[in-house]
């Protein structure tokens, strides 16, 4: 019997056999790596990466899609929500102190599952996600750009990243009204050692009226954590960069 794609579920299938080659070739898996599929569906994917790694785990939570996948030789299927997967645990169980992680993500829950991702980085080797082209665009964006925001500069901190594949609506079954596109992350080991949740408050009060001067918004808060430094505040938050967010995270984290 068809499967029959879920809303709920965010599921769009990739069918384009051109599309599954080029995103297997900028994966470049390799026999024997300890590699993550998160949201395998239909394994277009899954296929592919299974042939040439010889084992592949796969994260899903579609009950009917996992009875399925159970059946295939050379995978492992874990059946769960992946916001509630550990990722640490998951690499143990592979004997690994890293693995590699790839996937098409649900649309509707991307970024939870990106900020997910970030407290395990030190055990991923680099993660492969094919993702709304939108979300791609304000991940890898630069300053002074209209996409630049807070997804820049917490994935930015964490992750050195690359759009390295554009994928059209036409690739999917059904087809997303939006165009996706295949991002390249790579946990950065010279990353400042932060409190994520303390830069990203920061960062939210920066963006919160990113219309205005950061006088009105970033300025108070700045204040409030007893920041005595020199910093511009006659500038909108888009025109400050991530070394510069993440200084003032720096001198603003209360000590221990």
């Amino acid at each position: 019997m068809k499967h029959i794609p879920r809303k709920r579920f965010g599921q769009h299938f990739l069918t384009d056999s051109a599309i599954i080659d080029a995103i297997v070739r900028a994966i470049d898996p390799k026999p024997a790596q300890p590699m993550v599929e998160i949201g395998p569906g239909l394994a277009a994917l899954t296929q592919p990466l299974a042939e040439r790694l010889g084992r592949l785990t796969v994260i899903e939570l579609d009950r009917d899609l996992a009875v399925k996948l159970r059946t295939h030789p050379m995978l492992d299927v874990i059946e769960s929500d992946v916001l509630k997967v550990n990722f640490s645990q998951v690499a143990d169980s592979l004997g690994s102190a890293k693995i590699r992680v790839a996937g098409n993500l649900p649309y509707n829950i991307s970024s939870p599952i990106l900020f997910h991702l970030m407290p395990f980085a030190e055990r991923i080797e680099d993660q492969h996600f094919m993702l709304q082209k939108e979300v791609i665009d304000r991940m890898v964006a630069q300053p002074s750009t209209s996409d630049y925001g807070r997804l820049s500069v917490m994935l930015q901190w964490r992750y050195a990243m690359e759009n390295v594949l554009h994928v059209p609506p036409e690739a999917f079954d059904p087809p997303p009204r939006v165009d996706s596109a295949v991002v390249r992350m790579l946990p950065r080991t010279d990353f400042a050692p932060l409190n994520a949740d303390h830069l990203s408050e920061l960062v939210q009060v920066a963006f919160s009226q990113r219309r205005k001067i950061l006088r009105h918004t970033l300025g108070r808060w700045l204040t409030e954590h007893g920041f005595s430094g020199e910093f511009d505040e006659q500038r909108r938050a888009e025109e400050v960069s991530v070394q510069e967010y993440l200084k003032l995270a720096l001198a603003t984290t209360p000590s221990l």
